[in-house]
């Protein structure tokens, strides 16, 4: 049996504040008996997203010397951890919202970076992020192979089938999503938003966790309340565990990932594919051939 944890936390203007509470709450779920677990997207700030601003290009660093990374290593290694880590990252002159896997050993296994950005009121991520350019990856840890998406990326089935095709067992999806501008119409995505998800663990048959942010963030005037609700998903969809729209907390459940092998095997899903016809996928139009 494979443990994972998802921590859900507000996050304050301090970088320092937050990577601090953060140690501590995977701390704490290491005490709770977690081998993996999954903190929110980009959460030694505040969302800056919110607005276009240069200074916040500030944020961002290179993987090489990082001003916190080291001692979430340190930490992994200390309890036996696997633990994915968002955090803005440079790069010559691009810009990423990333995620470091590290492993139990506190080695930096790979990097990922977000492939979908999204850009719309409150949510201008394209000014910041270049699309990643590492492709979807699984990682091979010691309680199971785990791949990550970031944020937009959990929308997307293309990714979570992609992840899954690699070997992943179990999906990961850091994250930052609260309420909408608005143009929007003031619609509440909480329900569309695990809906999709969960969508992703019944067709590929697989665990799956998301972890948010909560609280009310006002960045430069811009105001945002994030909903929480983090959870955990089973291999048909059931949630294991929950959290609500507004308190800080850790959500800590146990994957039979041999069960969910022997489960995804006998269902199907993957026998019966047909990638011959699934070229119009690989378009943005739809068409099954490009013009010549």
């Amino acid at each position: 049996m494979t443990r994972l944890a998802v921590v859900q936390m507000a996050m304050q203007p301090e970088r320092e504040a937050n990577v601090e509470k953060a140690l501590q709450m995977v701390r704490q779920a290491a005490s709770m008996g977690a081998q993996v677990v999954l903190l929110p997207e980009l959460f030694e700030s505040l969302y800056f997203c919110q607005v276009e601003r240069e200074t916040y290009f500030a944020l961002a660093h290179p993987v090489e010397d990082h001003p916190f990374l080291p001692r979430f290593q340190a930490l992994a290694q200390e309890f036996g951890l696997v633990l994915p880590v968002s955090f803005f990252e440079r790069a010559g002159q691009a810009y990423y919202n990333s995620l470091a896997l590290i492993s139990p050993e506190g080695e930096i296994q790979g990097v990922y970076r977000k492939s979908h950005i999204p850009d719309g009121p409150g949510y201008e991520e394209k000014y910041y992020f270049n699309p990643g350019d590492t492709g979807f990856l699984a990682f091979t840890t010691p309680y199971g192979k785990v791949g990550a998406g970031i944020c937009w990326d959990q929308w997307y089935p293309e990714c979570a089938r992609s992840l899954v095709l690699q070997g992943a067992e179990i999906l990961l999806y850091p994250t930052a999503i609260g309420s909408e501008p608005p143009e929007a119409g003031g619609i509440d995505t909480k329900e569309m938003w695990q809906r999709a998800m969960i969508g992703h663990a019944v067709a590929n048959l697989c665990y799956l966790a998301a972890a948010n942010r909560v609280g009310t963030e006002v960045v430069e005037g811009h105001v945002q309340t994030y909903y929480g609700s983090s959870f955990i998903a089973d291999y048909m969809g059931n949630k294991l565990a929950e959290a609500g729209r507004s308190e800080e907390t850790i959500l800590l459940a146990e994957l039979d990932l041999e069960a969910a092998r022997r489960f995804r095997a006998g269902f199907g899903f993957f026998r019966d594919r047909r990638p011959d016809l699934y070229g119009p996928l690989l378009t943005l139009d739809g068409r099954t051939r490009r013009p010549s």
